[in-house]
């Protein structure tokens, strides 16, 4: 009977091990991310367990395929040190209100988020293409709702983006604040909201505060927060 169990186990240990050699790469969270990638939870993880040596890598290749355009920085000292920071100039076709300092991390994920997300569902829900993304800035050196007591903001590291607005072609602007009411672009903005689970650590909107009302916050810690 004991053999019997102990062949058994060996089989599933070995049908296991068989399959988990054939998985797909992006369902396999031990191989290396790349930038095509699908979106979801294992590329999340992927994302969060980027060493910076890596991150920086494939931050290199999404700017040689003009996924995103950066600069890099030097790191600063100070009350909010920075290191391994760069600077966002655009991501490719879709233009910024200015540029602004990212984490590597956060640069990445947002290469990937406006690429494989942003864009397709624009062309898909508004019939237009995504030509600009208007923000409320990245870096701030302060505690979470400024409060005194409080932790650092993610803002405090430059791992937080603050979108405001939406440009499509023909120079439509969607502001977050006037848009997420809206009959004709409320499922758009929801979509994108929820489309940056698979990319940040929490993307938080309107319907999460009041102090959310006119911008998507979309940062990395945590693990798929989006509300």
């Amino acid at each position: 009977m004991k053999g019997k169990k102990l062949l058994t186990v060996c089989v599933i240990v070995a049908a296991a091990t068989v399959g988990y050699r054939w998985l797909p790469s992006y369902y396999n969270p031990f191989t290396p991310l790349t930038l095509d990638d699908p979106p979801g939870k294992i590329t999340q993880y992927k994302l969060r367990r980027l060493t910076p040596e890596a991150c920086g890598a494939l931050l290199s290749q999404a700017n040689q395929r003009k996924l995103i355009r950066t600069q890099p920085v030097a790191d600063s000292a100070g009350a909010c040190p920075l290191a391994n920071v760069v600077r966002v100039r655009d991501f490719g076709p879709v233009s910024l209100s200015s540029s602004f300092l990212a984490s590597c991390p956060l640069a990445l994920s947002s290469a990937l988020f406006v690429s494989q997300q942003a864009r397709p569902l624009t062309k898909t829900l508004m019939g237009r293409e995504l030509t600009r993304i208007d923000h409320l800035g990245s870096f701030a050196c302060r505690n979470i709702y400024h409060r005194a007591d409080a932790r650092r903001s993610e803002h405090a590291s430059a791992e937080a983006l603050d979108i405001s607005a939406f440009r499509l072609a023909g120079g439509e602007r969607v502001t977050v604040l006037k848009g997420w009411t809206s009959a004709k672009t409320q499922p758009w903005l929801q979509a994108l909201l929820a489309a940056s689970c698979g990319y940040y650590g929490n993307g938080l909107g309107p319907d999460y505060n009041a102090a959310h009302a006119n911008h998507f916050h979309l940062g990395m810690r945590g693990f798929g927060l989006c509300r």
